[in-house]
């Protein structure tokens, strides 16, 4: 920036660091592998025009943006960020599953232990019907064809264990 040091961004591609470089409030000298990364996967230029089109109090959000997106890429260059978003979906439905599992079998061991009242219709050793009123509310897993398959999994498992 004029008589200071050069940006990382200047010092990288080797050029004079202007007192009206882009760049510089972004991608300072003491981390140049910032600017470094984002140069590899978007181009100075690239960045440049992008830097330029937004207000300048967006700017700094959108670096941050590019920064995590370029080292996505660069770890994952198929996929990048939508990769990592998609391992974690994946890690919340499977969490999402076990904690209806555990649920279910909070729900049996508290159905196991409270005594059941039966009505005149209903037979004192059928407790199926309990299943189908208060089970299904803890095995709400989604909407994903895999998560359904596995819910409907669950389900059977789980209804043959607290029938029997």
């Amino acid at each position: 920036m004029g008589g200071n040091s050069p940006c990382a961004s200047c010092k990288l591609l080797r050029r004079r660091c202007a007192k009206d470089c882009i760049f510089a409030p972004y991608f300072p000298s003491d981390d140049p592998h910032k600017f470094a990364i984002v140069h590899k996967v978007f181009g100075a230029s690239n960045v440049s025009k992008m830097l330029q089109e937004l207000p300048v109090h967006q700017r700094a959000d959108a670096v941050s943006s590019l920064v995590y997106e370029a080292n996505a890429r660069v770890r994952d260059p198929v996929y990048g960020c939508v990769g990592a978003i998609s391992y974690l979906q994946n890690q919340v439905s499977q969490l999402q599953m076990q904690l209806a599992v555990a649920q279910a079998e909070i729900l049996c061991i508290q159905m196991q232990h409270e005594p059941v009242m039966p009505t005149p219709q209903m037979d004192p050793e059928d407790k199926s019907f309990l299943l189908q009123n208060s089970l299904p509310q803890y095995l709400n897993f989604g909407s994903s064809s895999n998560v359904i398959q596995y819910d409907s999994l669950k389900r059977e498992t789980i209804f043959e264990d607290m029938i029997s």
